[in-house]
């Protein structure tokens, strides 16, 4: 599959492990979460000191920092076996919904965009909530977040099985 849908997205480049594969030869669910999650935090949290991230990179998350963030729910929709390459993927961000706690992250995973054809190999959704640390209990989106973000709003994806 080649189609995917059209609005701004972020483009952050995952370089694959040989230990992402399995003993199909091909990229393993679990490392797929783990793919998806290095993109995320790439995406969203602050650089550290000498590093470089994209404007959307806003949060500050962790117990020191007070602030959790949870997923509660993640779904992927696998279009093409994920080969080992040594070019990295390229998985392309979008929000589906900015909440008042919570984000709709959704994710498109591509071969390397100088490949030729494009693939899709894998669609996928996750719901964040923002925790406040020491109450368990959700604390809305920052402006400074929202103001971030909003431009990433796109359509949420729509999966085959629905």
């Amino acid at each position: 599959m080649t189609e995917s849908a059209p609005g701004p997205r972020l483009h952050i480049p995952i370089q694959l492990r040989w230990g992402d594969l399995d003993a199909f030869n091909h990229v393993n669910n679990t490392s797929m979460l783990k793919l998806l999650e290095e993109a995320r935090v790439r995406a969203f949290w602050r650089a550290g000191p000498g590093e470089v991230a994209p404007s959307t990179a806003v949060l500050d998350s962790g117990l020191d920092e007070g602030i959790l963030t949870l997923i509660a729910r993640q779904e992927i929709e696998y279009l093409a076996p994920v080969p080992y390459q040594r070019r990295p993927l390229e998985v392309q961000m979008w929000f589906g919904k900015l909440g008042g706690s919570s984000v709709e992250v959704c994710y498109e995973v591509h071969n390397d965009p100088t490949a030729e054809p494009r693939q899709i190999y894998a669609r996928s959704t996750a719901v964040i909530v923002l925790v406040d640390a020491a109450s368990g209990r959700p604390t809305r989106l920052t402006q400074e977040m929202r103001d971030a973000w909003e431009p990433f709003v796109g359509p949420s994806i729509e999966y085959a099985h629905r």
